[in-house]
């Protein structure tokens, strides 16, 4: 039995500083999936196909932005509204086709999000025509219908078109409420700005407000994260995303970085005290913790999409740079816009990367999910495979990161911080230690279905 450091974390006196090195991805998965051929006549034929799934959802990627922000490098496009407006409407017909479709009925449909890019940026007439598209699929009574994006620019003839076009939950990217904090980030509006508008968006509670914070952010101090704290709990919004700081190559903060004009920022223990700060608040404040990272107010906000997407639900993804699965086969379309809309205008699959059905998918997606939320139910899991994960299991208790609970294995709050890192090391710990068989090859994969990473 193979056990590294990677998949264990360290034996150390305080596992929420020191477990791992750094947390240095937002997701953690299997891989191993090969690509697959898959030329047009075999697409139009996954068309034609009812779906299996037990449960289903949409992504829908809009990859524009009027501005960069300093940590991000997902910046694809800039918003130009023309550009904006053709692709929008390019999007639309490829969702009615698709809604059409006899895949596309077979099953409902539980949970839409539209993320990006900054979707907010849109024109209204655009937004509603998003909407009149979705609608055409058979969503559940209860979907979740979700759109990212920032508060600026998010005036309320949108407000309101997106309440009537069926969107029932709102994910803001705030980041931090302090001004000066948001400006070194590029980050528009300032605190009183931000926070006037959160409290006219929930006064009425005509829909789910979700507010996403970063910690680790340059000028950030514990001063300043605890006001934010503060601020997003009176804000009135029913849930938040708690998500560290990941340094990305290509972003303009590695470029400040390497020149010295970052300026002050937290380590890695002043970080790990800021998620325990943040996540001690909230839950003194009778804030429930739906996951690792996410925290409600209110029952109102289930977060269902993000989820069913850490289960392996099927997610059917329409857009350039979007990501899901279709027929248990990952999917990830390419970047290129021009590309894009030449592939949709001759009626062609847009180009992208189409990979084999992962065989352990269903297991993969207990695992994931049930790390995410901190509870991994170990009597869903097949003996065989509960018993050969034991011994990692045990080490993890060991290093303080998870403890026994009954039939659960329960993440400590070192263990929720560094929650992507057991997950990482679970996967990797699985291609060392095969049950019964050789360990196998890592290969690329697309990955589940990509929406704007905000931590």
């Amino acid at each position: 039995m193979r056990l590294t450091p990677t998949m264990t974390g360290l034996s150390t006196p305080a596992p929420l500083a020191f477990a791992f090195t750094a947390k240095t991805s937002a997701h953690a998965s299997r891989g191993g999936a090969a690509p697959l051929m898959l030329d047009d006549a075999g697409w139009r034929a996954w068309w034609q196909r009812p779906s299996q799934a037990q449960e289903r959802a949409l992504y829908i990627h809009v990859p524009f932005c009027r501005k960069r922000c300093s940590f991000c490098n997902f910046f694809e496009n800039g918003a130009n509204p023309a550009r904006m407006s053709r692709y929008m409407a390019a999007l639309c017909d490829d969702l009615q086709r698709a809604a059409e479709s006899p895949f596309g009925q077979s099953r409902p449909f539980s949970a839409v999000y539209v993320g990006g890019g900054t979707p907010t940026d849109m024109a209204a007439g655009d937004l509603s025509r998003l909407a009149s598209a979705i609608r055409r699929f058979p969503l559940t009574v209860d979907a979740e219908l979700t759109l990212e994006g920032r508060l600026n620019g998010f005036d309320d003839e949108k407000w309101q078109t997106a309440l009537a076009g069926g969107f029932n939950r709102f994910s803001f990217g705030v980041q931090s409420f302090n001004t000066a904090v948001r400006q070194q980030a590029a980050r528009f509006d300032d605190r009183e700005t931000l926070l006037a508008r959160l409290r006219a968006l929930t006064r009425h509670d005509e829909a789910v407000i979700v507010a996403d914070l970063i910690f680790g952010l340059p000028g950030q101090d514990e001063a300043v994260w605890r006001q934010d704290i503060a601020d997003v709990m009176a804000s009135g919004v029913h849930g938040v995303d708690l998500y560290q700081l990941i340094s990305m190559a290509g972003t303009n903060l590695e470029r400040a970085q390497e020149k010295g004009r970052l300026g002050w920022a937290a380590d890695g223990q002043q970080r790990t005290a800021m998620y325990a700060y943040g996540a001690h608040t909230l839950e003194q404040g009778g804030w429930q913790r739906l996951s690792c990272s996410h925290w409600r107010r209110t029952d109102a906000e289930q977060s269902r999409y993000n989820q069913m997407a850490k289960r392996g639900a099927e997610i059917l993804p329409f857009g350039a740079g979007a990501g899901g699965n279709i027929h248990g086969h990952g999917l990830m379309y390419g970047r290129d816009l021009a590309a894009w809309h030449e592939a949709l205008a001759a009626g062609q699959r847009a180009p992208g990367m189409v990979m084999r059905p992962n065989p352990d998918a269903r297991l993969d997606g207990l695992l994931r999910g049930g790390l995410d939320s901190g509870w991994l139910a170990l009597g869903r899991l097949p003996p065989p495979l509960r018993a050969h994960l034991l011994p990692l299991f045990e080490r993890w208790q060991q290093h303080g990161l998870a403890e026994r609970i009954g039939e659960t294995l329960a993440l400590t709050l070192a263990g929720r911080f560094w929650n992507v890192n057991l997950q990482a090391g679970l996967f990797e710990y699985l291609q060392s230690n095969p049950l019964g068989g050789e360990a196998a090859t890592p290969a690329a994969h697309p990955g589940g279905a990509r929406h704007h990473s905000r931590g």
